[in-house]
């Protein structure tokens, strides 16, 4: 059986910054179709490490890799211990695939905003992202969900 660790909004858990999700039916589709393949395992970093939900957004500075919300508030450390935390859950299952959310300051693999709030994208990994790369689990985004295959 695979494990495969997944971005709890990609489900459809209100667990994003403004109290939304961002469902993917492609993404619960397949799912549905791995059942008795596969088991998913939904983590969401931000709310781990402590953060609530709604709470101000936040991105990935360019210059020093820190992590501040739109308040000014630097939520470095539980950006750090939310990645932590689903590494921990990575390795407690045997993740060896994780499909997150893209651009998001902890699960994007290809591409984040870079830290004005400008929605301007720049070259980088969120912090979880980066973590469970640096531990050998693949990191996709939901995007690039049609290349898995089991």
């Amino acid at each position: 059986m695979e494990h495969i660790l997944v971005s709890a909004c990609l489900c459809g858990k209100n667990c994003k910054w403004d109290g939304g999700n961002n469902k993917n039916q492609r993404l619960l589709d397949y799912m549905e179709s791995m059942k008795g393949k596969a088991e998913f395992h939904e983590v969401c970093p931000e709310q781990m490490g402590g953060l609530s939900t709604p709470r101000p957004a936040s991105e990935i500075r360019v210059e020093d890799r820190r992590v501040v919300n739109t308040e000014g508030v630097d939520v470095t450390e539980e950006f750090e211990r939310g990645a932590e935390l689903a590494l921990q859950v990575a390795k407690e299952f045997g993740c060896t695939l994780a499909i997150l959310k893209e651009r998001s300051p902890s699960c994007g693999c290809h591409g984040i905003y870079d830290g004005t709030f400008s929605k301007k994208i720049v070259e980088g990994k969120g912090k979880a992202a980066e973590l469970l790369i640096a531990n050998g689990i693949r990191v996709i985004g939901e995007s690039e969900m049609e290349n898995v295959i089991l």
